[in-house]
């Protein structure tokens, strides 16, 4: 997790300190308003306005680009080093001197300049992204447990593995994601979209900092070789990969650059945005945030909080300062109302003692949800199987199952698929400050939504010395059995009995998907 500022206006006349400032310059106007709402498609994918039709999301001004004529004379003022630019709040993020920046005032579409508040003197940590990665021996039966812990097998097993669903990684770098097995699969299918680095302002996405291809495959992930698996909570979504985060430094700008990531997401029609970032303190700790800035004002929480109004669902990690008594708490944009914020818990569903609590500081549950987040299951960027700790991976948990919820519900809003999972979870009716709503239930989730009912009828099944046992407790009729690999080939289609096994040991070790006649779905099965 990382940390960030809060924008505030500067009120004094002079300059107080002999150093460069950030500044986010809001302008008066945009250009040909009318005629991009008029015809949509001018500034947006069809697959984003299909989006936003589908969930009663409005088209505004918000959706309309910034006036580059604008942005070009401001990056032409002398003093001024342009680093990025919010469609959704008609503005540009800048650094410089005070005289250089006050200069600004000069232009006529100049509608005001907020500074990052270095007039206070904050007591605050710097919570670092990375500090909670460790990496153990991985073992997949943790990998297994980080799903079945929140019922996603309910969805994988009925074929919700996030086909369809577009998710947005904005994190700080994707080192090897062309080259790791553990995305082969998805590369194959087409199903790395892309991406952009906004910290350096091109395309070269496959670099820098290694967190965010292990988030990555949190979501994505497919390993099945060499007696190692691995399957990640949304196998088969797509992905873009957006660098927002300079690991190397703490500055504010990177919040702009996530409001500036956040808003090409939403223009490409990106239906989950997964956030394993958290913005706290600073390098310059004069621009820190406070419990009193977590109540969603702070520049990534408002660009958080238009994200989710403008029909995205945003998932973002809690933060891992729970054990400082400073700030336990939430870090942002995990306090702007609307995200759906993930706390972590141990293999076992207890707390982590990492993991930020809640209430923001305007009284709001938080966390949302909890899932795990320590020793987390993972592909660290050479394709070795590791785990970690952090609220950075249970985020991309929950990420992944709400990834598949969306396929299995593509018209229910993502504010009222928020409300359901946490309805269902071991805190529904009484949520507190340490795990929110509590661990979700995504099979609970299913059923209520779909109107499905439980059923008696229950499958039993499991693995030894290569032979799959099955009691499937349906009287004597034979019933049809079907295997197949991770890549949908059906390798076995023939009868069995209610209670038989059957011989895998013809085939590779792997992760495969069986189903069995009269049992709804299909189950997974590892050997």
């Amino acid at each position: 997790m990382k940390m960030i500022f809060i924008l505030g206006l500067l009120i004094f006349t002079a300059p107080v300190i002999a150093q460069d400032l950030h500044a986010v310059v809001y302008l008066t106007d945009k250009p040909d308003v009318a005629a991009a709402l008029t015809d949509p498609t001018l500034i947006l994918t069809q697959r984003a306005i299909e989006r936003k039709r589908r969930h009663g999301v409005a088209i505004d001004a918000r959706d309309v680009p910034i006036n580059q004529v604008y942005v070009n004379a401001i990056k032409n003022m002398p003093g001024i080093d342009y680093r990025t630019q919010s469609k959704w709040f008609n503005a540009v993020h800048v650094v410089g001197d005070y005289t250089a920046i006050e200069n600004l005032k000069t232009l006529t579409y100049i509608d005001r300049i907020d500074y990052a508040d270095f007039t206070k003197s904050a007591q605050t940590i710097r919570q670092e992204s990375f500090n909670e990665d460790v990496l153990l021996p991985a073992v997949y039966g943790n990998s297994q447990n980080q799903n079945e812990m929140i019922r996603l097998d309910a969805l994988h097993n009925r074929g919700k593995t996030g086909n369809g669903i577009h998710i947005a990684v904005l994190d700080s770098g994707f080192p090897n994601v062309d080259l790791n097995r553990a995305f082969a699969t998805a590369r194959l299918e087409g199903r790395i979209l892309g991406g952009y680095d906004f910290v350096d302002g091109d395309e070269s996405i496959y670099g820098d900092n290694f967190h965010g291809a292990r988030v990555l495959s949190i979501m994505a992930g497919q390993v099945s070789d060499g007696g190692v698996q691995y399957l990640g909570s949304a196998p088969d979504a797509s992905y873009y990969l957006f660098r927002t985060e300079d690991a190397a430094s703490e500055t504010p700008v990177e919040m702009s650059y996530w409001v500036a990531a956040a808003e090409r997401a939403d223009s490409l029609g990106v239906d989950v945005l997964n956030v394993s970032l958290g913005y706290l303190g600073f390098d310059n700790s004069n621009e820190s945030l406070t419990y009193s800035d977590m109540n969603g004002s702070s520049f990534i929480s408002q660009g958080a909080t238009t994200a989710t109004e403008k029909g995205l669902l945003v998932v973002t990690s809690a933060g891992n300062s729970g054990q400082s008594i400073v700030h336990p708490w939430i870090a942002a944009p995990a306090d702007a109302p609307g995200v759906f914020a993930i706390g972590a818990v141990t293999s076992n569903g207890s707390k982590s003692g990492f993991s930020s609590i809640g209430p923001t500081r305007d009284g709001r549950v938080r966390p949302s949800v909890v899932a795990q987040g320590t020793a987390t299951q993972l592909v660290e960027e050479s394709g070795n199987l590791r785990s970690g700790n952090g609220t950075s991976y249970s985020s991309p948990v929950i990420a992944g199952a709400m990834a598949c919820l969306l396929q299995a519900f593509p018209d229910i809003p993502p504010a009222q698929l928020i409300i359901a999972v946490q309805q269902s979870a071991s805190q529904g009716n009484s949520p507190d400050d340490q795990l929110g709503f509590g661990i979700p239930d995504f099979g609970k989730v299913f059923q209520t939504l779909s109107g499905e009912q439980p059923t008696n009828k229950k499958l039993v099944y499991f693995v030894k010395d290569n032979l799959l046992y099955i009691n499937a407790a349906q009287g004597e009729s034979a019933l049809t059995f079907q295997l197949f690999n991770l890549q949908g080939q059906l390798l076995i289609d023939q009868k069995i009995l209610p209670v038989d096994s059957i011989d895998l040991a013809i085939f590779p070790n792997g992760i495969y998907i069986f189903r069995v006649e009269g049992f709804e779905g299909g189950y997974k099965v590892v050997f």
